[in-house]
């Protein structure tokens, strides 16, 4: 399936969740002099933009970053980031996950990113191809395909659209094989929180191969009448050193939105 396009929820309170963990992750691995290598599977358009017909549609950025940017401070890299994309984009320019890592890694570094959707691909490999080796593929067959990357060291992001309800069962078998395949890389996996709770057997099953992987969720109101994501979650394995205090933080931040209805 391919009719997802994340413009249409770009900067909503998941993508909050999910952006400044992800850039507090690579700022932090990138302190050491070593290089790194990131791989995305579903990466997306890289930029989007918040006054785009399709954030106004949804209104969900309006209930997410734009409502909460304030909890970052200047040197958070999630607040780093968007000043600087919009710096060069224009005030209501959205960093996708691509963008931050664009930004955050360094010339040595590696990036592969994946995305199937044409528009979407062809999108990504005009804003970033100079950047990145940008992949037109599966993104869960290239990150088999791929780890052990080079450089060794590294971060891979599985974000899909989760509309193809089969990702639920498939994705934790390619964590758990990734995860043997490339044993010091750090795999950070996307869920939303939906009503009816379809990532807990996912969850389950990652827990039963996957015993040391870190679980980071937060509960936030729908972004309108009758929206079923009441929550994003993060399931990371090898997390850097420090990450279960920046997920504290984070959660506090959550905790202080309305509660749900």
């Amino acid at each position: 399936m391919l009719s997802y396009q994340h413009a249409y929820h770009a900067g909503n309170l998941a993508d909050v969740h999910k952006h400044a963990a992800l850039a507090w992750m690579l700022d932090y691995m990138g302190r050491k002099p070593k290089p790194l290598s990131y791989l995305e599977s579903h990466a997306g358009r890289a930029l989007y933009r918040l006054d785009a017909s399709e954030a106004a549609k949804t209104g969900e950025a309006a209930q997410g970053v734009e409502r909460v940017a304030g909890w970052f401070d200047t040197q958070h890299p999630y607040r780093r980031t968007l000043e600087a994309t919009r710096a060069e984009h224009g005030a209501r320019a959205y960093p996708g996950s691509p963008e931050i890592a664009a930004r955050l890694l360094r010339a040595s570094d590696a990036m592969h990113l994946a995305e199937l959707h044409p528009q979407e691909h062809a999108a990504l490999a005009a804003h970033l191809g100079d950047r990145a080796k940008v992949h037109r593929r599966d993104g869960i067959e290239m990150a088999v395909a791929l780890t052990p990357p080079e450089p060794r060291r590294g971060l891979l992001l599985i974000d899909p659209s989760w509309e193809i309800k089969e990702d639920y069962r498939a994705i934790p078998q390619a964590i758990r094989r990734i995860s043997k395949k490339w044993g010091v890389g750090t795999i950070v996996l996307w869920y939303p929180i939906l009503r009816d709770r379809p990532h807990a057997p996912m969850l389950r099953a990652l827990g039963r191969d996957i015993a040391d992987g870190v679980r980071h969720e937060v509960a936030f109101p729908p972004a309108r009448e009758g929206h079923g994501m009441t929550g994003s979650g993060l399931f990371v394995v090898n997390p850097p050193f420090g990450f279960h205090e920046q997920a504290q933080w984070l959660s506090a931040r959550f905790a202080s939105l309305a509660p749900q209805p």
